[in-house]
């Protein structure tokens, strides 16, 4: 097992106001760069959540990949997101397709401040 996992919490983002809200925009954009990414989906899911009395409610977005997965989180009252992008990495190396997927996930909520985070999981392969 060996893997990359990705993450970001993106603050005052700029974006238009349905890259926080509209949960099937922010999916159907999601597996449009999983794809561009050169990544594998499989399967998908969002969730909208009621708005509250801060504000509209955020989203949930998934997409399962062969790889592994993408997941994002919004928080519209805030102008916030986090995000994280998982890869395996057994058969080939998916690390700079991780980071392509994350860097343009990231780009989508131009957020003004960034918090990016890399966590290799697992043991490398060792030779033989």
């Amino acid at each position: 097992m060996h893997g990359l996992h990705l993450t970001a919490d993106l603050f005052d983002c700029t974006c238009e106001q349905r890259w926080l809200t509209d949960a099937d925009a922010v999916l159907a954009r999601c597996v449009a760069l999983v794809q561009a990414a050169g990544l594998q989906p499989v399967a998908q899911l969002a969730h909208r959540f009621p708005d509250s009395p801060h504000g509209p409610g955020g989203i949930t977005a998934t997409v399962l990949l062969a790889e592994s997965h993408l997941c994002v989180h919004t928080w519209p009252e805030t102008c916030s997101a986090t995000l994280d992008v998982y890869v395996c990495n057994f058969g080939a190396d998916h690390s700079a397709k991780a980071q392509a997927l994350r860097d343009s996930v990231v780009a989508l909520f131009l957020p003004q401040r960034l918090h990016a985070h890399a966590l290799h999981r697992g043991q490398a392969p060792s030779p033989d």
